[in-house]
């Protein structure tokens, strides 16, 4: 397991914005945690960019860990949603957990708390990731033919 911490840095109107992120990367996962408290859209859309890197590595799951956020604007979480319906599209895991009241009730305000995976820990996420790991495997098994016995 490495935990290694990026910086990331987007430009908006020649304003450079910093974010940092711990990058913990396990056997199935990777949990991906934002540093600072605020997400804005700005931050969210590069984080979604980090985050969709690592749908061309071996390891594509991502639990994204929102702990240490107290607050998130609206497009923020629409980006969010948004990143998780690709992972799902590219056969891949994504899942929040540890939502703080009030980011839980953006979510619920976009009206998307009903369509985002979320878990209350990262060891649910982490029972999601696997459950969904077996799902997938089961439905690449459907595409076997048998041979009919004669």
């Amino acid at each position: 397991m490495s935990e290694v911490v990026y910086q990331l840095y987007t430009a908006v109107n020649v304003i450079y914005v910093k974010m940092e992120v711990k990058i913990d990367t396990k056997e199935k996962f990777t949990v991906v945690t934002p540093v600072t408290p605020a997400l804005s859209a700005n931050i969210a859309a590069k984080l979604a960019e980090t985050c969709s890197e690592f749908l061309q590595k071996e390891v594509r799951n991502i639990v994204l860990n929102l702990e240490p956020i107290t607050e998130i604007e609206p497009e923020a979480a629409k980006t969010l949603a948004m990143l998780q319906q690709s992972f799902y599209e590219n056969s891949a895991s994504f899942v929040l957990c540890n939502l703080k009241e009030p980011i839980e009730a953006a979510f619920e305000q976009e009206e998307l708390l009903d369509f985002m995976n979320i878990t209350p820990t990262e060891s649910e996420a982490w029972d999601i990731v696997q459950m969904e790991e077996i799902e997938r495997e089961l439905m690449d098994g459907d595409d076997i033919e048998f041979e009919k016995p004669e």
